[in-house]
């Protein structure tokens, strides 16, 4: 958090209620003329005070542009002839020049559709607002550049905090990189056929999809965006008429489609657009009818690729799953560790244990040599508190081995607050 942080607006502090709200003139003019040119001029200033040179796009969005009827509609959310169409080069991490950064600050004054924070982490940052409101914050007084914002016909009042700050310290859990340990963890998925699918999030609600092999996934891997958020699905269904059936009787949903040439892309729509969605399916290779709801969205695991040093640097989270949760419980555990838990079935061959947030699989051969030609059942009952000692830790199975403590007498173990 930078010590000083200023909203530039166009709009008078005098002309404010007890509540803080604006009670004074608007304009109902294009503001696209004098006032913006203002607002980038400001920007500017604040810029040089900070002795910033370049700025890092920050978690970039794309949204429905607001077209207010006194501009054209403008194509490309403001960005074209900035960022190729497919957006390459707009992606968390990006660093541009102050002639880009401005671009991009007019494309969110207009509304076109673009959004990110723009940061020199430590220094400077410029956060864009509803209705024209703007946060600079900088790691120096800036009294030259609010002078000089005075000058443009705007102002600048001092604030603690920008409320467009990022802050992501109540999401819970911790988020997955994408590190070698996670793409051996696909490459073993892909080979089981548990895996076919990999949707890239390359800016906050936009997603490019890869079907995944054997073959290709190192070639996937090399093209992804910097930061990108990562979905691991099952594959497509080639069962199309069961996919028509999939859909619900009312509700936002998302269709993911492979055509005749091999592409993959998504469209949501309600129910309101069934009729075309389902059209879409005609000549379709495979789909899958995906809810929008977390509770009932079932990705197989989730990730954030991190900086080429290995850092993940990227503040956005992906929503866990199931083996999200499994992974950050069992990712810390050594081979030897003690732990309690309670034996929650027991098959032929091997004992489910509840270990406080993650399974330990025990089975015949890792019971003690003097019990081994006993069965399970013989041994420990469904419902049993035990205590186990870690064998084996298997990232990329998420399987974690245990074996029966021969006391079951023993005090609790440093490994029941995993």
């Amino acid at each position: 958090m930078l010590p000083y942080v200023y909203r530039v607006t166009k709009y008078d502090p005098a002309d404010r209620n007890e509540h803080g709200y604006y009670t004074g003139s608007e304009d109902t003019g294009s503001d696209h003329g004098s006032v913006e040119a203002a607002y980038l001029a400001a920007v500017a200033a604040f810029a040089e005070d900070s002795a910033v040179q370049y700025l890092a796009i920050r978690e970039p969005l794309i949204s429905v542009p607001v077209h207010f009827g006194l501009e054209p509609p403008i194509d490309g959310y403001g960005l074209a002839g900035h960022f190729a169409p497919d957006l390459t080069g707009f992606h968390d991490g990006a660093e541009v020049s102050l002639a880009a950064a401005s671009e991009l600050l007019r494309a969110m004054l207009r509304d076109n559709g673009a959004w990110c924070r723009l940061e020199m982490e430590g220094r400077f940052f410029v956060h864009v607002g509803w209705d024209q409101y703007v946060y600079v914050g900088s790691g120096r007084p800036c009294d030259r550049a609010v002078a000089h914002t005075h000058e443009l016909g705007l102002f600048a009042e001092r604030l603690d905090v920008s409320p467009y700050e990022a802050s992501f310290d109540e999401e819970p859990g911790e988020q997955r990189p994408a590190d070698d340990a996670f793409w051996a963890r696909v490459a073993w998925c892909v080979a089981t056929g548990e895996a076919g699918i990999l949707e890239e999030g390359n800016v906050h609600n936009v997603s490019r999809w890869h079907r995944i092999t054997q073959a290709n996934l190192d070639a996937v891997r090399a093209r992804l965006v910097p930061r990108a958020r990562l979905t691991v699905w099952p594959d497509l269904s080639t069962d199309l008429d069961a996919e028509r059936d999939a859909f619900p009787e009312e509700g936002l949903i998302e269709l993911v489609r492979e055509d005749e040439d091999g592409r993959i892309t998504s469209v949501f729509a309600d129910e309101d657009a069934y009729e075309e969605l389902a059209a879409l399916l005609d000549g379709a290779r495979a789909a899958a009818v995906l809810p929008i709801t977390v509770d009932e969205r079932h990705p197989l695991f989730t990730a954030v690729l991190p900086d080429d040093d290995g850092v993940l640097r990227a503040r956005w989270r992906t929503d866990p799953t199931p083996s999200d949760i499994r992974w950050a419980a069992i990712k810390a555990l050594q081979r030897g560790q003690i732990c309690s838990g309670i034996v929650m079935s027991i098959g032929e061959a091997e004992a489910l244990v509840d270990l406080h947030g993650f399974e330990g699989v025990m089975t015949v051969p890792e019971l003690p040599g003097q019990r081994a030609a006993q069965g399970l059942g013989e041994m420990v009952g469904v419902g049993e508190e035990v205590t186990v000692e870690i064998v084996e830790v298997d990232m990329v199975r998420e399987r974690v081995a245990v074996c029966l403590k021969g006391n079951q007498d023993e005090p609790g173990c440093p490994g029941a607050s995993v």
